[in-house]
């Protein structure tokens, strides 16, 4: 392999960077290095795919800086619906995220959103009071992105 076809190679990988304010600031996924089923060109999956494996990366970085009292949820963005315990994340070929989970008042709760309309923010929720640990569901998504590079 010539340098030209490693340059062209990696133009095709994704990028991504982050900087803030404060430069003691936790390390964000964008300063992190890529895992390996994130290095495959975003050229060859679909939308509902690509947007997926980085919603895993945010959400496990999410709780890796949570204490041990809250649990990941998301907010929803333009609407009043109020926020979801993150229970399980989802996607469908082409261009379908689905989120599974619960509100602040324990009732089952599915977001269906079309890549185009992805927008998340990522809150941290008091952990239930009967749970004694944090359920965490960040190291058990990114557990299924490696299972799914070595297929």
């Amino acid at each position: 392999m010539d340098s030209r076809e490693t340059e062209d190679t990696h133009q095709h990988l994704p990028r991504a960077r982050a900087i803030h304010a404060d430069p003691e600031a936790p390390h964000t996924v964008e300063c992190q290095p890529l895992p390996d089923i994130a290095r495959t060109p975003p050229s060859q999956k679909s939308p509902a795919k690509w947007a997926y494996e980085r919603l895993i990366l945010y959400i496990k970085n999410f709780e890796e800086l949570l204490d041990a009292d809250h649990e990941v949820a998301m907010g929803f963005t333009g609407a009043s619906a109020g926020v979801l315990r993150i229970e399980g994340i989802g996607y469908f070929d082409p261009d379908i995220v689905t989120f599974y989970g619960s509100d602040a008042d324990g009732t089952r709760t599915q977001l269906i959103q079309h890549v185009s309309q992805l927008n998340v923010i990522l809150r941290a929720l008091p952990k239930r009071p009967e749970a004694a640990e944090p359920r965490r569901i960040g190291f058990r998504l990114a557990e299924g992105l490696a299972g799914e590079a070595q297929s």
